[in-house]
């Protein structure tokens, strides 16, 4: 418990004071937010806030991470470094995107095809390693099956399979919160308290893991829940201490740089704690958000031409509809706060069913 809470405490100080400094930094080069014309006009304002911000809550977790195995001398785990790996590579492809757009003065960064393309071979790297480096029990970090609250027994998948659902899922949920960051503070609100969520689903799994034969038959088989918890618990508090600077109104954006890295990080933690259905709960406001943009491109189309929403992602039909951006980041850090409460309660009360 002591490591983690090192590494919380470090990614905490390490966004609270980096952030300042990299704003300083960005401001200096004049790496600005460029804003699209065609959205809301209250946005115009933002124009020239320093983003990439991501960077730093990739470098404070990452060194977070390796301090507090240092001071307290534990080796780094195979699914601590997978998940870490996944992180830092979406964060990568979202730096890219991030800097064109600097680059080039425009709102658009790496086409499509690209973005894909890179999202989809970090994402199997880390899915082909999660099913290839087991423990000594023979436990990997990830399984063939689909998982809700545990393994599902009956929805095992081919490896082949298995690694496109984990592609998929990896996908949905960078994509999910990067579609999330459009307001300042959103996204990086409901991260923390997702993050918290999954501290305390690791932290759980690891007293009554399988591994000290202690729990019965519902003990946890998750390989290196404790590490895994200790990510978390980093990845929380680095994105509260972001927070100081992003909330309204915002000194630094965290780019796509920050939302792909995290969302990462959080399709890694479904996929490692065997929770791949859960996050569907936990993460509710990212998949609402992501709906609304599936659900406006599908009724364009079917209507040829009419708009379901005034404009999407779901935060901005609220500004168009005259919400003040506050209002609709405290409302939607409230609904997000909802789900992870009922997702917390369901993975709790299958636990306690089950005794």
């Amino acid at each position: 418990m002591r490591s983690i809470l090192l590494a919380s405490g470090l990614g905490l100080v390490g966004t609270l004071l980096g952030t300042r400094v990299a704003i300083g930094v960005l401001v200096r080069k004049g790496y600005g937010q460029y804003v699209r014309d065609d959205g809301p006009k209250e946005h115009l304002k933002k124009a020239g806030t320093p983003t990439m911000g991501g960077t730093v809550i990739i470098v404070a977790v990452l060194l977070s991470y390796a301090i507090a195995h240092l001071v307290f001398w534990e080796p780094p785990t195979a699914s601590g470094l997978l998940l870490l790996f996944l992180f830092t590579g979406l964060g990568f492809v979202g730096f890219l995107d991030d800097y064109i757009k600097i680059s080039r003065a425009r709102s658009l960064g790496l086409n499509s095809r690209a973005k894909l393309i890179g999202q989809t071979l970090v994402a199997i790297l880390f899915a082909t390693g999660s099913l290839l480096l087991p423990d000594a029990r023979g436990v990997t970090p990830a399984t063939h099956f689909i998982s809700f609250l545990r393994d599902v027994q009956w929805l095992a998948l081919p490896a082949v399979l298995a690694v496109v659902w984990m592609v998929f899922v990896i996908a949905a949920m960078s994509n999910g919160v990067n579609l999330t960051d459009g307001l300042d503070g959103l996204a990086t609100g409901a991260s923390t308290m997702v993050f918290a969520a999954y501290a305390l689903i690791n932290l759980w799994q690891y007293n009554n893991s399988c591994a000290w034969a202690t729990s019965g038959p519902q003990c946890y088989e998750v390989r290196d829940p404790y590490d895994l918890a200790l990510i978390s618990g980093t990845l929380a508090a680095a994105c509260f201490g972001f927070l100081w600077w992003n909330a309204s109104p915002a000194k630094i954006f965290m780019g796509d740089t920050g939302s792909l890295s995290l969302g990462g990080a959080l399709a890694g933690l479904a996929i490692m704690t065997r929770t791949e259905m859960l996050v569907v709960l936990l993460g509710g406001l990212f998949v609402i958000i992501t709906m609304s943009v599936v659900l406006q491109v599908g009724f364009f189309k079917l209507t040829h031409g009419k708009r379901l929403f005034k404009m999407a992602p779901l935060q901005h039909h609220f500004e168009m509809l005259g919400w003040a951006e506050v209002t609709i980041v405290i409302r939607f850090w409230i609904i997000c706060g909802i789900f992870v409460a009922l997702g917390l309660s369901l993975f709790y009360a299958e636990w306690v069913v089950g005794q």
